[in-house]
């Protein structure tokens, strides 16, 4: 996973997303964050793109990316062609589609060519699903939506996979401080705003009764409106400041009281970062986002942005800025629903990892990986197991309906490592270990992140405990690192052990 050492086999990942003034830049943005997971994990990445902008590419060459141009209809089969050229060019084994102008015709042709395929849903725009993976952020997304889809088709569903940005990992443990009354208000449109309602924006703030207002108006880099905006702040420069293609927009964000802003992208950054919000619909993508988020009690929604006007922005605005318990309650509830790893879950997935549920064959090597002396010493218990008593504890928890026991392998079959879960009610207890050979290469982070997901979408599991020695560095690395929240000591049989808890994402 991202930013902490765990390296995939050095390969490269393509992206097949586009960008434009008039569809923005959302689908390359949360690509991006998915890019940088990969590239942090060793990986490569090569955008191939139909449509873009200057600003856009700039960034993405900033980032260390490749961009292959297309010149093709998007969405056509002579793209899909062309783009699985350019994967077999360059050695790919995963492609990523992002985007409503590919179907199920486009995701069949991807793999025909023998590629696994991700694809980045919104709205269950194709007829049917025939990817690897069909990931879709939202919190109205449900299994039920994609009936139609290959019976391999594996669904990774709601803002658990929120994908954010490298500039976000930084800000996951970070708590807003709700002051008494809003002063500081952030504006942005995305990366684009073709319809320049950032002006409107300005206009609505201007009708916001309350004294001593701060503004700072963020204009992406592909935004055609500058000298618009410009003269829209006018002589208020003094209380409101312009920055254009900020690349420290989670500052901003921490910087202000409440936020103006689409309910793309952005939404899901404001939500771990804590921040109150008015939201507008600017994008068909976004209708579903915006009216949950008002429904959930996450941001107050004004809906279609074509249809809002300046004095009510303004009042919705004025609203929030005075209501210190609809902003404590939007923080709340924004980073309970999005902790900032949604990038690393959805990379753990594209890992050459598999994840199946132990047999009986498994029995004689998870024999030797509890027997190995570095293993007995992470143990609670020190004594080396018996063949004997191995096979009966293991066919036992074969048969017990409340342990739930996964072996990962890896690309070639060879088990690597294994993963048990001993369910108490909404609750489970996680015992990890891996063979020997495969300790220190990032084996254990890619096991717990895809089995504590597959127990999340099989199990009614609300909570994961995990007990680790305190001298056990490395366990207490893995799991801080997994997203755990480390809590007291405790006596488990007499020892000491660091209490470890991993909540199911959801708001309350």
């Amino acid at each position: 996973m991202s930013g902490v050492g765990v390296k995939v086999l050095e390969e490269t990942l393509l992206i097949r997303a586009d960008a434009g003034a008039a569809m923005g830049t959302g689908h390359v943005m949360r690509c991006l964050a998915l890019a940088q997971a990969w590239q942090d994990a060793g990986g490569q990445c090569v955008f191939v793109m139909a449509e873009s902008t200057p600003a856009l590419e700039r960034r993405l060459r900033d980032e260390g990316m490749k961009i292959q141009p297309l010149a093709v209809s998007a969405g056509s089969l002579q793209d899909a062609k062309q783009t699985k050229d350019i994967a077999s060019e360059q050695g790919v084994r995963w492609i990523v589609v992002d985007g409503y102008q590919f179907g199920a015709e486009y995701q069949q042709a991807i793999k025909s060519g023998g590629f696994k395929l991700l694809f980045v849903d919104d709205n269950v725009h194709a007829e049917s699903y025939s990817a690897d993976l069909v990931l879709n952020q939202n919190m109205h997304a449900s299994a039920s939506l994609y009936a139609k889809r290959e019976p391999y088709t594996r669904l990774l569903l709601g803002p658990r996979y929120a994908m954010l940005r490298r500039d976000f990992c930084g800000w996951r443990d970070w708590r807003r401080q709700i002051s008494a009354s809003g002063r500081k208000i952030l504006v942005t449109m995305g990366g684009s705003d073709p319809n320049n309602l950032t002006s409107r924006v300005i206009e609505a703030i201007r009708q916001v009764p309350t004294q001593d207002l701060e503004t700072v108006v963020l204009l992406g880099g592909s935004n055609p409106h500058l000298q618009a905006v410009k003269a829209a702040i006018g002589a208020d420069q003094r209380s409101m400041r312009l920055i254009t293609d900020a690349e420290n927009m989670a500052e901003w964000m921490a910087w202000a009281d409440v936020a103006v802003a689409g309910a793309g992208t952005t939404f899901w950054e404001m939500c771990l970062l804590g921040l109150p919000s008015v939201l507008l619909v600017l994008a068909e993508n976004q209708r579903g986002v915006a009216a949950a988020a008002e429904e959930m009690g996450l941001a107050c929604s004004l809906g279609d942005a074509a249809e809002a006007s300046a004095p009510a922005i303004g009042s919705k605005l004025a609203d929030l800025l005075n209501s210190y318990e609809k902003r404590s309650s939007q923080s709340e509830k924004g980073r309970a629903l999005v902790d900032g790893r949604g990038a690393e879950r959805v990379l753990a997935f594209l890992s050459d990892l598999e994840l199946r549920r132990t047999v009986v064959s498994d029995c004689d090597v998870f024999w030797e990986w509890a027997n190995d002396p570095d293993a007995r010493a992470a143990s609670f218990h020190h004594e080396p197991i018996l063949w004997e008593d191995h096979v009966k504890w293991f066919r036992a928890k074969l048969s017990d309906p409340k342990a739930v026991f996964y072996t990962a392998t890896n690309r070639e079959g060879a088990p690597v490592g294994q993963v048990r879960y001993q369910i108490e009610g909404k609750r489970a207890v996680l015992s990890v270990s891996l063979g020997q050979r495969f300790r220190g290469c990032g084996w254990g982070r890619k096991i717990l992140g895809i089995a504590t997901e597959r127990l999340f979408q099989e199990s009614e599991v609300e909570a994961i405990d995990a007990y680790v020695k305190p001298a056990n560095d490395a366990s207490l690395k893995l799991f801080a690192g997994a997203g755990f929240q480390r809590l007291a000591t405790e006596r488990i049989e007499g020892q000491e052990a660091v209490r470890f808890v991993l909540q199911r994402s959801r708001v309350a």
